[in-house]
């Protein structure tokens, strides 16, 4: 008599040792059916595994958020039996799922995005037949003569420490996996090949290039679709392409993953970093600076240089080894030091928007996102151990405030102390229990990244979701233990002895350029007045209006609001569907009229026209809604 309990700690006895599907089934056929797969003792498992002794189960259905890369894994298995159905002589190596969907790797011979659609055309022969996935245990001898023909799943199965090996089949295709899968193909409803690119095996450029096809899988087709919708809606939102169109941004050869921001994209850059220093002013943050470059000694005391060495730019200077700072805090340490502090001069909190260089491989980059150069929003926080929840609290909080102001939600992710770390049980204990704390006075849901933590402390994750759904992670508050016992850093307590401050490492925006390159997207190139790089258009009706036009807009600069005129000798109707297209919050014409009376007719974003305002009438509430940061359109 075997016994299963439920999570609502309901409990079912079967005389026999049922399968998963099984116990499913004996919910109803209807769960059944949307029954993915189950977790016994934390172990994801198919639901084809036989149930052997008393145990609690957990049943993952076609709605819970680990389902996906369930099946994910089943329809790279799916990709990999099509192509050996097509190219019977190319060689499978792996298919792991990634964000979005899975890819394989397969040495074959080049093919192109046209043959895509014949690999899709066999996948749904094989989701048709509703093969089911059969888990097979045999032993490493045996999957070494299963495999005997491909080089490099024998040198997977050679490198494998177990001496039972599990192998997954469905139809005629067989591969190593260690599970688990769905119950048969024919639960994958919305499948879709998205592109092919190079590989090399193991990522090792003197090894084989392979072919290294993508695809995405879900279990309806109404979902794939959206997705798709949403992929075609993130290319409109191209940031690069949108940066060229308004002028924003660009790259160039001559300095690889390392932006060139234009006159525009400044202003849209400085309304950042304005609203940046003012929120972290009236946080009760000052502004530091360090220097770019530093001598090698101090990366060695950091630790920077024995890990990070590979990801820095060096030079030599008087026979001195330099290199050019990866991230602020090693020159923040040096800061901390020139004076002595006692603990009421904590919390310190500083603040420095650093310039720093990665190296990152040239296949990396991508647009601002993934660059060489960027501007870190960093912020140092030196407290001691009684004010690790309050001031985690103030950085998150002030992390809402910021977000809030460009529309974005967020999630938060704790995670805690991974294998390898440094510093004491109760350090570790205090640090992560201060963290909680916060979390928890914060109010806001979050999750656990058990052992993801920093080898120098825990930390939160701030992930924000963009207007399309798509997440980023950009905030981070981090605890460390590690620099300020590197650099001695001390204060002096009420007991009159030298203590050691708990520090925090945090950003908000992240990358200055990343975050920069997310609110393209996020608006689409619309900003909110505020941030628009330009906030008004002054179009003349006439040539001889232009003199007036460039007075107008003297006026209106003298007044902060950022414009430009548009002398282009062009029809009136095409330089405001031009103005248009590019989101310019205010169109302003200038014909005779406007000229004798001394007034501004002005047209919004929403096509609504305002005849015959004076200056005052526009000005003044353009200037209370930059003033406020109001994400909203300005109503006149």
């Amino acid at each position: 008599m075997i016994t299963i309990t439920f999570p609502d700690k309901s409990i079912k006895q079967f005389d026999n040792f049922p399968t998963g599907m099984d116990v499913a089934q004996s919910i109803s056929q209807g769960f059944a059916r949307n029954c993915v797969a189950m977790k016994i003792d934390g172990r994801l498992l198919d639901l084809s595994r036989t149930i052997e002794t008393d145990t609690a189960i957990e049943f993952i259905t076609v709605n819970d958020d680990n389902a996906l890369e369930v099946l994910r894994h089943s329809a790279a298995h799916v990709m990999a039996e099509a192509v050996l159905n097509l190219y019977p002589e190319a060689k499978l190596t792996i298919g792991p799922v990634v964000e979005d969907g899975f890819y394989y790797d397969i040495d074959m011979p080049p093919i192109s995005k046209d043959d895509l659609g014949k690999i899709e055309a066999e996948i749904q022969k094989i989701i048709k037949a509703k093969a089911t996935f059969e888990r097979q245990v045999v032993t490493k001898d045996q999957a070494l003569e299963i495999f005997k023909d491909n080089p490099f799943k024998l040198e997977l199965i050679h490198e494998l420490s177990d001496q039972e090996i599990s192998l997954y089949k469905n139809g005629q295709f067989i591969d190593l996996c260690r599970g688990p899968h769905i119950p048969h193909t024919g639960m994958i409803k919305g499948i879709k090949l998205m592109k092919i690119s190079g590989a090399y095996w193991r990522a090792d450029q003197s090894r084989e290039q392979l072919q290294r096809l993508y695809g995405t899988a879900f279990f309806d087709k109404k979902k794939l679709n959206q997705y798709l919708h949403l992929i075609e809606e993130a290319k409109k939102r191209d940031h690069r392409k949108v940066g060229t169109r308004l002028d924003l941004f660009s790259f160039h050869d001559e300095a690889p993953g390392m932006a060139f921001f234009h006159a525009k994209g400044m202003d849209m850059w400085n309304a950042l970093l304005d609203y940046w220093r003012e929120a972290h002013r009236a946080a009760g943050y000052v502004e530091t600076k360090t220097p770019v470059l530093l001598n090698r000694k101090l990366w060695e005391k950091s630790g920077h240089w024995d890990n990070y060495r590979e990801n820095m730019y060096t030079c030599v200077i008087d026979d001195e080894e330099y290199a050019i700072k990866p991230m602020n805090c090693p020159g923040g340490m040096l800061l901390y030091k020139t004076r002595s502090y006692s603990y009421r001069d904590l919390p310190l909190r500083a603040g420095e928007v650093g310039l720093v260089h990665r190296h990152e491989l040239s296949g990396a980059l991508s647009g601002l996102f993934r660059v060489r150069s960027f501007h870190q929003d960093d912020a140092h926080i030196f407290m001691t151990p009684d004010q690790i929840e309050a001031e985690v609290l103030g950085v998150l909080r002030l992390a809402e405030q910021i977000y809030n102001k460009f529309g974005l939600t967020f999630h938060l992710e704790l995670s805690t102390r991974p294998e390898k770390s440094i510093g004491t049980d109760a350090q570790w204990e205090q640090a992560t229990s201060g963290l909680e704390k916060a979390l928890k006075h914060y109010g806001q849901e979050y999750f656990i990244n058990e052992g993801d933590g920093a080898f120098y402390g825990p930390k939160i994750d701030i992930h924000i979701k963009d207007a399309l759904g798509r997440t980023w992670q950009c905030g981070t508050v981090q605890l460390d233990m590690a620099l300020p016992e590197r650099f001695d850093l001390t204060y002096k307590g009420q007991d009159n002895d030298k203590h050691r401050p708990i520090m925090i490492h945090r950003v908000i925006y992240g990358s200055m350029e990343r975050f920069f390159g997310i609110l393209v997207e996020h608006f689409a190139g619309r900003f909110p007045l505020w941030l628009a790089p330009v906030q008004a258009v002054i179009l003349p009706i006439t040539q001889d209006l232009a003199d007036h036009a460039d007075q107008v807009k003297t006026d209106l600069e003298a007044a902060g609001i950022r414009c430009e005129v548009d002398h282009r000798n062009e029809t009136l109707k095409k330089k405001i569907r031009e103005a248009q297209i590019n989101y310019v919050p205010l169109i302003l014409t200038i014909g005779e009229k406007e000229k004798k009376t001394g007034t501004l007719s002005v047209r919004t974003l929403d096509g609504k026209v305002k005849l015959g305002l004076s200056p005052a009438e526009f000005v003044t509430p353009v200037q209370k809604h930059i003033k406020k940061r109001i994400l909203d359109d300005i109503v006149l």
